[in-house]
């Protein structure tokens, strides 16, 4: 059983790796920020907080981050392991989640700042099916229409200048301290996440050990 945390700045690519991953590798994907989007578009209680901790640019309370991510682990799918993304994000959830499993390897991606500012004020996300665009390296072939649903696309409320700006201060102050925290325990694999999303992929693989994948598989 493998057990994988795998951490970088927003648009550092954590959600298509950690899908890469869990393809091969039979691992469940448990990314905190799909399950609080789930929750967004049903409209539910934890929706309504989320929504409005994204349009201020803020991180969603401790609490609730704990909670979503206890209800997820606890419903024991992941036979072969599982590999987490957007969790934790600072000294108070890492604690947490370090008490409760051992893991096996944390991933960290390594993005510049203005490689970040450059991705994700170029995502677009569709609001009807949650398809996912990027107008660097995957636009909708209608420009502004998903390709899925022909639904209008639209920028998350959390994409804009401002409130990446406050996430960038935010992950710099509370959740790059969680990564020392990782490195006590000699578990944090660095990997640079500039390059083509193929690579990156191998790159990963070859830290963590594993063998028998090939970028063009």
């Amino acid at each position: 059983m493998r057990k994988y945390v795998i951490m970088g700045v927003q648009g550092s690519g954590k959600g298509t790796q950690a899908k890469m991953l869990r393809e091969d590798l039979d691992l469940a994907h448990i990314s905190v920020g799909d399950i609080f989007r789930w929750h967004v578009r049903q409209h539910t209680k934890i929706g309504a907080q989320v929504k409005r901790a994204m349009a201020a640019g803020e991180l969603v309370g401790d609490d609730l981050v704990e909670e979503v991510v206890r209800r997820r682990l606890g419903i024991h799918d992941w036979n072969y392991g599982f590999i987490i993304d957007g969790f934790p994000r600072n000294g108070r959830q890492a604690e947490f989640f370090m008490e409760s499993y051992d893991i096996d390897a944390v991933i960290h991606l390594e993005l510049p700042d203005d490689e970040v500012r450059r991705r994700v004020l170029s995502r677009r996300l569709c609001p009807n099916c949650g398809m996912d665009y990027n107008l660097i390296a995957d636009r909708p072939e209608v420009e502004g229409r998903c390709d899925i649903c022909g639904h209008g696309l639209i920028t998350r409320a959390d994409d804009t200048p401002e409130a990446l700006e406050a996430r960038l201060t935010d992950y710099h102050e509370k959740t790059r301290p969680v990564l020392e925290l990782f490195r006590r325990k000699e578990v944090v694999h660095d990997v640079d996440g500039r390059p083509p999303v193929d690579e990156v992929q191998s790159a990963i693989r070859k830290t963590l050990g594993l063998s028998g994948y090939r970028a063009d598989d």
